[in-house]
């Protein structure tokens, strides 16, 4: 008597069923990672906005108008 049907394709069976798991379990983690990253940079890369827009405030590159326009710009 058989226990399961999945014993009927051997080791072949086993073999391509593993694969199958390592594969579906590799994606999972790879989809994961990337949205992380995707959702990680922009908080980052808008305090490095703001940093910069504070030195060229305070080099005079920029005057208080624009400044706050592109302060106010960055925030919405």
């Amino acid at each position: 008597m058989r226990y399961s049907h999945y014993a009927d394709g051997g080791w072949i069976g086993m073999l391509l069923l593993l694969i199958f798991v390592l594969v579906l379990v590799g994606g999972l983690i790879t989809v994961s990672v990337i949205l992380l990253r995707r959702f990680a940079r922009p908080s980052e890369s808008h305090d490095q906005a703001i940093r910069i827009l504070n030195e060229r405030f305070a080099r005079g590159e920029i005057d208080k108008d624009e400044f706050e326009a592109r302060r106010a710009a960055l925030r919405t």
